[in-house]
């Protein structure tokens, strides 16, 4: 049976403005025009018979299709760029295999991949996803991203960026009994931990907070 698939020329410009929440800045990153970005979502709203976006003035959102829909084109636009790697690679001059993690990869990197081929089409770029430190004598790997102090002994670091980081809370924990207006409010509350650098026990102190210790949660 065939498939009932849409415009697909369309979509990486709705992929874009759906990632920017704007048509100019997707214009930007496509470096077509911003009317090129528009008639292309109206071409992909046709078609689908769907409103994907929610038009103001100076402004757009996703609308309760279009967010799901948006992640699912970017879920595809993604495998595609890999796939598409791998089976050019046998026809490239040099190969370059980046480690990063998953959430780098999928979120910054992996858009980006087009732009690096479009500009340097004799290089194939590999990706593999962990979290782990490489090894560059057996892994294989040419340049690694990590999230740390840049502090690797034997190894040549660039500083890609900064990242602000905070705490973040359900807004109905704003209220009830015990309602978070102080950092002390915290003591009342179980905290969520994971398996990130900065966690609590870094956060908090940093900010001040020196009063207690949250180990538990």
């Amino acid at each position: 049976m065939a498939r009932k698939l849409p415009p697909l020329n369309a979509l990486p410009s709705f992929e874009a403005a759906a990632r920017h929440l704007s048509f100019s800045r997707a214009a930007e990153e496509l470096n077509v025009t911003h009317g090129a970005i528009s008639r292309a979502v109206k071409n992909l709203e046709d078609q689908l018979g769907v409103q994907l976006f929610e038009r103001a003035t100076r402004s757009v959102r996703l609308t309760a299709v279009g967010e799901p829909y948006a992640r699912a084109v970017r879920d595809m636009l993604d495998q595609l760029a890999i796939a598409t790697a791998s089976a050019t690679s046998r026809h490239s001059n040099t190969t370059l295999n980046v480690s990063t993690s998953d959430g780098f990869a999928g979120k910054w990197l992996v858009p980006r991949l087009y732009r690096f081929h479009r500009a340097h089409g004799d290089i194939d770029v590999r990706v593999s996803t962990t979290g782990k430190l490489t090894n560059f004598r057996g892994d294989g790997i040419d340049v690694a991203i990590r999230y740390g102090s840049g502090d690797y002994p034997g190894l040549t670091s660039e500083f890609l960026a900064g990242e602000e980081v905070f705490p973040v809370c359900s807004p109905k924990l704003l209220e009830g009994a015990h309602p978070l207006h102080e950092p002390e409010d915290l003591r009342h509350h179980t905290l969520i931990h994971d398996g990130y650098p900065i966690d609590w026990a870094t956060c908090l102190p940093a900010r001040g907070w020196k009063a207690w210790t949250p180990a538990a949660g």
